[in-house]
């Protein structure tokens, strides 16, 4: 989770003279992090229930991703509709387009640095 908060965190410092090898290599971390995260924590997730109940589990960990992924979009969406409104992104927007980028990596790098101690506070479970 840690290696995914960093991912986050790098792309704050996005901006419009950013080189491709950073973007890619931000990616990657992300994508690693999340990979390493990921697989333990559905472990966790399956090995707490009983056997009876691993397709209401697996469903609900299933639903808990994409609501996720849901909520991550709406906040992206809601700094977007906040700071820039309804306005076709031209040329002239790109500054702020840029700053509303940052913001919200910002704010999901801090949510997801919050979801390290959420994860930490479940201890070690097999």
């Amino acid at each position: 989770m840690a290696l995914t908060a960093v991912g986050l965190f790098l792309f704050i410092f996005l901006n419009e003279n950013t080189a491709l090898w950073f973007v890619v290599a931000s990616l990657i971390l992300l994508g690693f992090g999340y990979a390493l995260f990921s697989s333990p924590n559905t472990n966790a997730v399956m090995s707490s229930v009983e056997n009876r109940l691993y397709g209401v589990a697996s469903g609900v960990l299933g639903t808990m991703r994409v609501m996720g992924m849901v909520l991550s979009m709406g906040i992206i969406i809601l700094i977007f509709s906040i700071y820039i409104g309804k306005v076709q992104i031209t040329s002239e927007y790109y500054p702020l387009f840029l700053r509303c980028v940052r913001m919200a990596f910002t704010f999901l790098a801090i949510l997801c640095f919050g979801g390290m101690f959420a994860s930490l506070a479940r201890g070690n479970v097999r």
